[in-house]
């Protein structure tokens, strides 16, 4: 559609000539989208764009190397899509998310741009069709097999440089926050009750080995996305492309990124389905969960600070209330449970997209992909922000290790030396007189006060044994 607005020029595509902005490297196609799908202000990613640019790149590489692609052609591609690479073009991608399920108008977007700006670098005009969109810029691919290898490289590239280490970091911070805190013993919790005794730097050991196997889990994700479907094209028959193309591609992409990205050997599902980008989701959900147990518990450890838990002091960041002075909240934590709440939204908005397949195509592959690269990037920043305004600077209070002689539980280590019964029944006689455990066992039992102090040493309630002897004495 033409309209001779100022400002704009004519662009062609295989549904004839369209206005376009004069100073836009898109073209037709990408102008349809635009004018289709005026739904929402939400776009590609950054890490999306660039995947996409790196395919771009290593497809004109390869195909020139292979005589398929003139060189000149193929060098002013290649310099276009590093551009593209490098954000120099990230304005230029105007399609919504909400478009054509299979990328289709996001694949042309790129196509487009690489194909003016590659015009530009061998002297042409945009709108010149010196280098094609479809013909070159496009060669040997499909939307159909190109957007998703895109999402999954974006993907995997999002996790191996930004939330692995995000979550290694929180791990070590863990980690010495166990070793800081482990001398300190308290009484555990089950069912929010007390329970036996365990050391601050156990629970806190917990806490870290959730995120050492968040970590494991994000390089099993990460294995999982590498293997992709280029190479398929429309329907995973592999029609227009040379039988070497994806491996080649694939070797090439696999030098540019670090990762070992490898070629699919059923092109058939890996084009049918989303199963990886809802495998990798799943990791995702599961890691939030993780994170959300270690963010509430610290704040519920830190609550306070005269009239709650109050074992750890939490970093003091900003005032907590407008109306109570000197009031200081767990913010840090908060944004934890809130980031949480965003990331499993996302994978269910996932797990709905992998539903999108039907007989050789999924269309709903752009919203599988903001999801899952928002819910990468969004994950990444929250676990920094929460290792280092939160995790680093956590404080052991001696709260925990003054409640420790009160606690009814020490009841379960006189149960080897008198029983089950009997155990309970100081228990309940310590809880309705108000003495502690030593107390009410000293007069109840036969035990002598060295035997008391033995089986009843907090120390030796923090890891495995029988140290109360036999029942019934």
């Amino acid at each position: 559609m033409t309209t001779n607005k100022p400002n704009t020029r004519v662009e062609k595509d295989s549904m004839g000539p369209m206005d376009v902005p004069a100073e836009a490297y898109y073209g037709a196609s990408t102008q349809r989208a635009a004018l289709n799908f005026p739904i929402s202000t939400e776009r590609f990613s950054r890490r999306f764009i660039r995947a996409l640019a790196l395919i771009k790149l290593t497809a004109a590489q390869v195909n020139s190397d292979m005589g398929l692609l003139d060189k000149k052609i193929a060098d002013a591609i290649i310099r276009a899509s590093q551009e593209m690479a490098d954000g120099k073009f990230d304005k230029e991608f105007v399609v919504d998310i909400y478009q054509t399920g299979s990328g289709t108008s996001t694949n042309m977007n790129a196509n487009e741009v690489i194909a003016n700006r590659a015009a530009e670098h061998l002297g042409g005009q945009r709108g010149s069709r010196a280098v094609h969109p479809n013909d070159h810029v496009n060669m040997g691919q499909s939307s159909n097999d190109v957007i998703p290898t895109a999402i999954q490289l974006a993907a995997a590239m999002a996790i191996k440089e930004d939330l692995s280490p995000a979550m290694d970091e929180l791990r070590k911070a863990l980690q010495a926050k166990s070793q800081e805190f482990w001398p300190i013993i308290k009484t555990g919790r089950t069912h929010l009750q007390d329970a036996t005794p365990i050391r601050l730097g156990q629970e806190f050991l917990g806490y870290a080995g959730q995120a050492e196997r968040a970590v494991r889990r994000l390089k099993h994700a990460q294995e999982e996305l590498s293997e992709v479907p280029l190479g398929g094209t429309a329907v995973g028959t592999g029609i227009n492309t040379h039988p070497q193309f994806p491996q080649k591609v694939c070797a090439r992409l696999s030098e540019v990124t670090g990762i070992s990205v490898r070629e699919t050997d059923n092109h058939f599902q890996a084009q049918n389905s989303l199963d990886a980008l809802v495998e990798a989701s799943g990791v995702l959900r599961t890691i939030s969960v993780s994170l959300y147990k270690i963010a509430n518990d610290i704040r519920w450890l830190g609550t306070g600070p005269r009239a709650g838990i109050g074992e750890i002091v939490i970093p003091e960041v900003q005032p907590g209330s407008s109306i109570m002075p000197g009031k200081v909240n767990p913010v840090i934590p908060e944004s934890v449970l809130q980031a949480v709440a965003q990331v499993q939204g996302n994978d269910l908005a996932v797990l709905q997209a992998g539903h999108g397949g039907v007989f050789e195509l999924n269309m709903m592959m752009p919203v599988a992909a903001h999801n899952l690269l928002g819910s990468i990037t969004l994950l990444a920043s929250v676990t920094r922000n929460f290792t280092r305004q939160c995790v680093v600077g956590l404080k052991a209070t001696d709260q925990g290790p003054k409640m420790l002689e009160a606690g009814l539980m020490l009841t379960t280590a006189l149960v080897p030396a008198i029983g089950y019964d009997a155990a309970a029944a100081i228990a309940k006689k310590a809880h309705a007189t108000g003495k502690t455990i030593r107390e009410v066992a000293k007069t109840d039992t036969k035990l002598t006060d060295k035997e008391l102090n033995e089986i009843l040493d907090p120390s030796k309630m923090v890891q495995p044994g029988l140290g109360g002897g036999p029942a019934g004495g």
